[in-house]
């Protein structure tokens, strides 16, 4: 996949899949109104991928189902596939969008009292624009700018803000939040873009319909609290119990947080209903588990052996059992308490059938 393009669109195919088929006329016409828009070759490719022909390729990208369109900058993958409506026109606009400089240039240091303090906002300073530190700053803006707003201000503009050089900014959500300076080297791409993906992409990330289908197809379990959306407060502690007790879990487990008007069904699901939030739950897309008292989170470690008891696959047992043998204080009858735990409720945001053929059986890839 070319390294050198800017923005690849790669359809992963197979002649099999009528959804792949239906998809191949629109694919092509989109291709050619985009060629027109975007003449230079590295500027936009579009390309295609045989997947029965190519499984190492469908292997090394997680290919689940087809077509599935994935995004590519300079050759490095964009987590985020294409979701968006199957038609040229859509895809025409997307390729657009994606185009579109991720950076807003400041023209005026007083713009920042101005800007959206409910997004991410991630500013730079630099003498120039002609710099290795604002490409640098301009390849992760091209790879983060769904998840933080990208700012930039230049030469006589940002000269206040440069006392000590070229520097880069964090502006966290809310009016009181302090900055956070970024002090690593501003030409090393993967320590500057490790630094801002990790203030883009919060620890704990909020799960909407919109997004439910990519956060799915990350495949790790969830756990969520159920909060109203006026209650920051329930949010926060959550926030707080997460980066304390399961810092280490990321990566084995998503960390999120979902609107409990919104989430209704999920809720009823577990035997809950908006009135009993905020509720804390697993949703291992096998079942759902409920843990116990909200401010029970408040007590160390409670919240990371309720994510342990699940990867040793405690919870599981126990809601078909009852209680592991070891929990029974001396002397009590053993008693085999059968019950059947939820099903999961977030596995229906998976990826529909109206669109893919999705691959069950990911050994035939």
């Amino acid at each position: 996949i070319s390294d050198n393009a800017d923005v690849a669109l790669v359809n992963f195919y197979a002649d099999w899949c009528r959804f792949s088929q239906m998809l191949h006329p629109i694919f092509e016409e989109a291709s050619n109104v985009i060629k027109e828009e975007y003449p230079n070759e590295n500027q936009v490719v579009f390309a295609r991928v045989d997947c029965d022909q190519h499984s190492d390729i469908a292997q090394r990208y997680r290919i689940s189902k087809y077509p599935t369109l994935k995004l590519f900058r300079n050759g490095m993958m964009m987590k985020r596939e294409y979701r968006g409506q199957r038609s040229v026109k859509a895809l025409a606009d997307y390729i657009r969008q994606q185009k579109s400089d991720p950076v807003q240039e400041l023209h005026d240091l007083a713009e920042i009292t101005t800007l959206d303090r409910s997004k991410r906002n991630i500013i730079g300073y630099f003498a120039q624009k002609d710099s290795e530190e604002y490409r640098v700053f301009e390849r992760v803006a091209s790879i983060l700018h769904d998840d933080c707003a990208f700012l930039a201000a230049f030469g006589t503009v940002s000269k206040p803000e440069r006392y000590s050089g070229d520097n880069i900014i964090y502006k966290p959500p809310g009016h009181s939040a302090p900055d956070i300076v970024y002090l690593g080297s501003m030409t090393n791409f993967d320590g500057t873009y490790n630094w801002i993906q990790d203030k883009c992409v919060p620890l704990v990330r909020e799960i909407t319909f919109e997004n439910g289908e990519e956060l799915t197809e990350e495949g790790l379990p969830f756990l969520i609290l159920f909060h109203m959306k006026e209650d920051t407060e329930s949010l926060e502690i959550f926030q707080n119990e997460v980066a304390r007790q399961l810092i280490s879990e990321k990566g084995t487990i998503n960390f999120l947080h979902a609107d409990c008007d919104k989430f209704r069904h999920p809720l009823l699901h577990i035997q809950k209903t908006p009135a009993d939030c905020p509720v804390i739950a697993i949703d291992s897309f096998r079942h759902m588990y409920v843990f116990g008292d909200f401010r029970d989170v408040l007590i160390p470690g409670k919240l990371k052996q309720f994510v342990s008891d699940l990867h040793s696959g405690k919870l599981h047992r126990e809601f078909h059992h009852g209680p592991d043998p070891t929990d029974i204080a001396p002397g009590q009858e053993v008693q085999d308490v059968a019950s059947s735990p939820p099903e999961s409720s977030f596995q229906k945001l998976a990826p529909s059938e109206y669109r893919y053929t999705l691959l069950r059986d990911r050994d035939e890839l």
